[in-house]
């Protein structure tokens, strides 16, 4: 009786080490397939950020010293750049106003 016993826990056992093995060997299979991917977007992300950092380098604006630059050269300068300043400043506020507009036909 107690051979019958051991036998069926013995068995028992060697049966659910089997289906724990097998679990734990898919899951390994599987978390090797997802680190290849993972390791295959890094590579992507690394050849498109050197993408991204040439082209910021190609337009850097110039910032080399303007001492003996032309006055009326420079105020051009400014004016556009406080133009586009103003621009940006509009297109928020217009932003602003229409997200301020959604909100309210919403709540009301």
């Amino acid at each position: 009786m107690w051979f019958a016993l051991w036998s069926v826990l013995v068995v028992g056992t060697l049966v659910g080490a089997f289906f724990l093995a097998r679990r734990l060997w898919r899951s390994v299979v599987a978390l090797g397939r997802e680190l290849a991917r993972a390791g295959e977007a890094a590579s992507e992300l690394a050849t498109r950020a050197e993408q991204l950092a040439e082209l910021a380098a190609r337009e850097r604006p110039d910032t080399s010293a303007t001492l003996f630059t032309d006055r009326d050269e420079l105020r051009a300068a400014v004016w556009r750049l406080r133009a586009d300043r103003r621009a940006r400043r509009e297109a928020r506020a217009e932003q602003h106003a229409a997200t301020a507009r959604g909100w309210r036909t919403y709540w009301t």
